[in-house]
């Protein structure tokens, strides 16, 4: 009776999980969030058949030693930009861990509530990709959608699975905080 019991526990759990919302995740900085990022999540949400897109914003990117913001400011700025985008869950999972969070724990995390059929980066992240933690693993469980940038190549040869997706708007975190930091010292003067 017992394994009886078991064995329909365990298909059980099988059958919520294939019933489970559909996502895709897109994690990162997010130092400051921009409307190049809203652009992203929009196109997403318009090219991927989910039920639900997940915003990450990182504690601390684990190839970076530092943000400009702090997590709390990034979080409540990720609220702002996304937060009323129709499907979009702003999560505080990796800032609540209160340290750099791999992309292979975070996948883990949210593959025991939902279906997660893809991870969005920026083109950028090509470049480094394999050498990203259990990188393999990550390949094997999901679909990577590629939000194009200007200047970074699609090379995608060590991609199982994946889909690009044209994003028009140019804008970097990088390109912002640059712009601010000359403000401030023209401001300085």
């Amino acid at each position: 009776m017992i394994k009886f019991l078991l064995y329909y526990i365990s298909r059980g759990y099988y059958l919520l999980k294939a019933i489970a919302e559909r996502v895709a995740l897109f994690g990162g900085s997010f130092d400051p969030p921009h409307i190049g990022h809203e652009s992203i999540v929009i196109e997403a949400l318009e090219q991927l058949k989910i039920d639900k897109l997940i915003i990450l914003p990182t504690f601390l990117n684990p190839f970076k030693t530092s943000s400009s913001l702090s997590p709390q400011q990034r979080l409540e700025l990720s609220f702002k930009l996304f937060g009323k985008i129709p499907k979009v869950l702003v999560e505080d999972y990796e800032i609540k861990e209160g340290k750099a969070v791999r992309t292979a724990q975070t996948l883990a995390h949210f593959q025991k509530k939902y279906r997660v059929k893809y991870i969005i980066i920026g083109a950028d992240n090509l470049e480094s990709i394999v050498k990203w933690y259990n990188f393999e693993w990550i390949n094997s469980e999901i679909t990577w959608v590629i939000a194009t940038r200007k200047g970074h190549q699609l090379n995608s040869d060590a991609l199982r699975k994946f889909m690009i997706l044209e994003v028009s708007v140019d804008m970097s975190s990088t390109e912002i905080r640059n712009k601010q930091k000359k403000q401030t010292k023209e401001g300085n003067r």
